[in-house]
């Protein structure tokens, strides 16, 4: 299907961001690895709840056995009966046996270890909704910084063009001898650099799009383009720090997910304390037996066990300890991931802010180096500006051009951030 999905991206040649992020939820192997694990962590809770529901067993059995008496000491002895009486001859024997049992109360052991693993499979279920953002931020990530080498293909394919005209425009000066012949060969090593520079941009981008194929789990060929998608404002990214920071507390998975363990080891710890106490169950057998099957003799039994483990050389006490500390060390961790996610939270809204003013600095800069480049022609072309200042105005509207690139990918980039900080898909 990976394989599938690649050749309808390569065969539509354009991937949107809403395509490559649908890809990758699908498709991704951390994600589906992270809901495989929530699975698994599901059906340990199922078999946590097992043991409180009743238990049926059902044995059959079949032997050819000898019938020789076998005295013990201090039983009954038959007179006339001695060790040598003893023979190989056998007999047939038949037994079945169905036995049901159910737990009546444990002082909350088996119910609470239930509990316990249900809480565990709510944290793993936490985990997998972490994965997601994650793999949505690096499908983003990867998928805009695709689309900014993308656009610096074209900033440099831009440029080549700008210089090749410039270049014919000096080859006709200095034919003319209007100009001087150091000037075709400054026009000369700038067109070369500019083909340089165009193809390494152009090999950036397709490295580019290795990494994007990874991100949304795809393999395949890198023979399709970025569209220009541009990623919206994010609701609230202009908000108080203290809005940004509730609503992640409330929404990041992270978050969620320790709390669940913290009350997953508290359960574990009353499950421990109930094996203090005894287990009382119920218990109801039918068996047969006997050395044919239309003559078989048969026993029904109902009765309760009372089981108590009074002393194991403290092995409880040991096993309450440990769920104490394991509770400790993640609410440690609980702790650790909160000032994370404040630290996510500032940091990305900090990035968008200032992003979105390089980005409005950037595009004013571009402005004015395109304008320079103008006046730079029409100087050099009236004979009033040198070849040096034509490229001077050249390499700074370049530069300008990549700069915006490069801003607005720091901008798309930082909202995808900020996404992630607050627990958004």
């Amino acid at each position: 299907m990976i394989v599938a999905l690649a050749a309808l991206l390569a065969a539509s040649r354009i991937v949107t961001l809403d395509e490559a992020v649908q890809s990758a939820r699908e498709h991704q192997p951390q994600l589906r690895q992270a809901r495989a694990s929530t699975a698994a962590a599901d059906a340990r809770a199922q078999q946590a709840f097992s043991p409180l529901l009743p238990q049926l067993t059902a044995t059959a059995g079949y032997q050819r056995t000898t019938a020789n008496r076998i005295e013990q000491p201090g039983g009954f002895s038959v007179l006339g009966l001695a060790a040598g009486g003893s023979s190989f001859q056998t007999f047939n024997s038949w037994s079945d046996n169905i036995t049901a049992s159910q737990l009546i109360f444990d002082f909350g052991a088996q119910p609470n270890r239930w509990r316990a693993a249900k809480a565990l499979a709510d944290a793993q279920a936490s985990t997998e909704r972490a994965t997601a953002l994650a793999v949505d931020f690096n499908v983003r990530s990867a998928y805009f910084d695709a689309r900014a080498n993308q656009a610096l293909v074209q900033v440099a394919r831009e440029t080549l063009d700008n210089l090749l005209k410039h270049l014919e425009q000096i080859r006709g000066f200095v034919e003319a001898g209007i100009r001087a012949e150091i000037d075709l060969a400054q026009a000369r090593t700038d067109a070369a650099n500019a083909r340089v520079q165009l193809i390494t941009a152009e090999n950036t981008y397709q490295t580019s799009k290795l990494t994007l194929n990874a991100a949304m789990g795809v393999l395949g060929p890198t023979d399709y383009e970025i569209a220009d998608t541009q990623l919206p404002p994010v609701t609230g990214e202009d908000a108080p720090l203290e809005a940004l920071l509730d609503e992640a507390y409330r929404a990041r998975p992270e978050v969620q997910s320790l709390q669940d363990q913290v009350r997953a080891d508290q359960l574990t710890i009353r499950s421990i304390e109930g094996q203090y106490g005894p287990s009382l169950s119920a218990t109801l057998g039918f068996r047969q037996g006997g050395t044919r099957l239309d003559r078989l003799g048969w026993n029904a039994a109902a009765g309760l066990s009372l089981s108590w483990n009074i002393f194991q050389g403290g092995l409880t006490q040991a096993l309450v300890n440990e769920a104490q500390a394991n509770v400790m060390a993640t609410v440690a961790q609980l702790d650790l991931i909160r000032q994370q996610v404040q630290s996510d939270v500032d940091g990305a809204r900090l990035a968008v802010r200032a992003a979105k003013e390089s980005l409005s600095a950037s595009r004013e800069a571009l402005m004015n180096a395109r304008e320079r480049l103008r006046l730079a022609e029409e100087r050099y072309q009236v004979g009033a500006g040198g070849v040096i200042e034509l490229g001077d105005a050249q390499v700074a509207l370049t530069q300008a051009a990549a700069q915006a690139v490069q801003a607005d990918d720091r901008l798309a980039t930082a909202r995808a951030q900020l996404l992630r900080a607050v627990g958004r898909q």
